[in-house]
């Protein structure tokens, strides 16, 4: 069953991704004063009194607005109202109660989902500060008073949280969740991928560079297997310095990607992209690379580009994003890549040549007594095969003294007469 899921939802900068990077221990959330810097949905993953649970943190709610930014930022928040199980609603104790909380208020009730709201930016400690009361008049029950900066009341505001998750079962194992990277220059068609791939508009698309301004995580499960795509905010110089922040973020994720998708825009110049993966070449070491050629709609796939740096081992595909050609056979290639076996701290490795053959003849053993149970044949048979099972196990744990092994112990050690 998949963990409990939080949403952090309020007007901008109220500080939500303050309270989120509080909350899972870690600066995952670019942080700035200026309203609107968070855009997509950015997850996370923390721990309270025993229970694990995921925590999304969403751009600013502005109820009324002609911006086309700010109506997705509302639909991106909306998708993750819909997927929560439980929605912090953060307001601030400075500008105090506002015709625009009691709007989101009024989203939120609608959504008929368990509702915490939190008041925060309550950085002194002792008296209250009166205009905290103002807040029940929401009526959302009793706020919380917290504080994101110093983390007062976070305690408070989960344990309301906690009250509202569905039984505990037994939680997913995410060891084999593949990393999926999407890297490229701005522009490039990475978010409308990941849209794609994911089949929601899951992303902000924009023909805006400088869009996406943070790794977005995006799970993603099929019969084939879990990938957890991370759209990454494209790279290039800026004097930005939340885009900055964005791209530092970027080179994080591919560091941590078990496979890169490196796009390219086929209308772009080729000297371009191959300068781009001059900066990034270091980082690709040892990672699946596939690299996708976008907007193969445009151009005849007779005049796709040669590369004039080695490519081999890496997979190509042209596609489109925005034409939705040869998506599927992306995802495909993808299962594919992703079917290499990867090693975890958990994997138990037997490094010992005459372990690994023990076991494998007590497996083999193990195999002809399924089949005789199968086949329904004697317990005389069966029991053969068993005792051979345990004796290899046996020679393992020094049970059992093979002539093999007496021969090592005569070649490699001095024993004395």
């Amino acid at each position: 069953m998949a963990l409990p899921l939080i949403a952090i939802v309020g007007r901008p900068n109220v500080g939500k991704s303050m309270l989120f990077n509080k909350i899972i221990g870690r600066r995952l959330s670019i942080v700035e004063d200026t309203p609107g810097v968070t855009r997509d949905r950015i997850y996370g993953e923390s721990e309270w009194v025993g229970r694990r649970f995921r925590l999304v943190d969403t751009g600013g709610i502005e109820p009324n607005t002609d911006s086309q930014i700010l109506s997705f930022m509302r639909e991106q928040a909306q998708i993750a109202i819909d997927n929560a199980d439980v929605i912090i609603f953060v307001t601030d104790i400075k500008t105090g109660l506002t015709a625009s909380d009691q709007e989101v208020a009024s989203m939120l009730q609608r959504s008929r989902k368990p509702i915490v709201l939190a008041v925060n930016k309550m950085d002194s400690v002792g008296a209250v500060d009166p205009d905290f009361y103002e807040f029940y008049n929401l009526g959302l029950g009793d706020p919380v008073a917290v504080s994101a900066v110093h983390g007062h009341g976070t305690g408070d505001l989960l344990d309301e949280c906690i009250k509202y998750f569905p039984p505990e079962t037994d939680e997913e194992d995410n060891s084999d969740v593949v990393q999926v990277a999407i890297i490229g220059k701005p522009n490039v068609g990475k978010s409308s991928l990941t849209n794609r791939i994911l089949g929601e508009e899951r992303v902000i698309v924009s023909n805006v560079a400088g869009t996406t301004r943070d790794a977005i995580d995006s799970y993603f499960e099929n019969q084939y297997g879990k990938y957890n795509f991370i759209d990454t905010a494209g790279i290039r110089e800026t004097s930005d310095a939340i885009e900055a922040l964005g791209i530092e973020r970027s080179f994080k994720a591919l560091d941590q990607a078990q496979i890169v998708i490196l796009m390219y825009d086929l209308t772009r110049d080729l000297k371009d992209f191959e300068a781009f993966y001059q900066e990034i070449a270091p980082r690709l070491t040892n990672k699946s690379v596939i690299l996708a050629m976008n907007k193969c709609d445009v151009l005849p796939t007779s005049s796709l580009p040669t590369f004039s740096f080695p490519t081999e081992g890496w997979h190509q595909i042209a596609i489109s994003a925005k034409g939705k050609l040869h998506i599927a056979e992306l995802q495909q290639l993808l299962t594919e890549v992703s079917s290499i076996p990867t090693l975890h701290q958990s994997d138990i490795i037997v490094t010992n040549a005459r372990h690994f053959e023990a076991l494998t003849h007590a497996l083999e053993a193990i195999h002809r007594v399924q089949e005789g149970l199968n086949s329904s044949l004697s317990g005389d048979f069966i029991s053969q095969d068993l005792r051979e099972c345990i004796f290899h196990l046996s020679d393992i744990v020094g049970e059992v003294t093979t002539d093999q092994v007496l021969q090592n112990i005569f070649r490699y050690f001095c024993i004395g007469k």
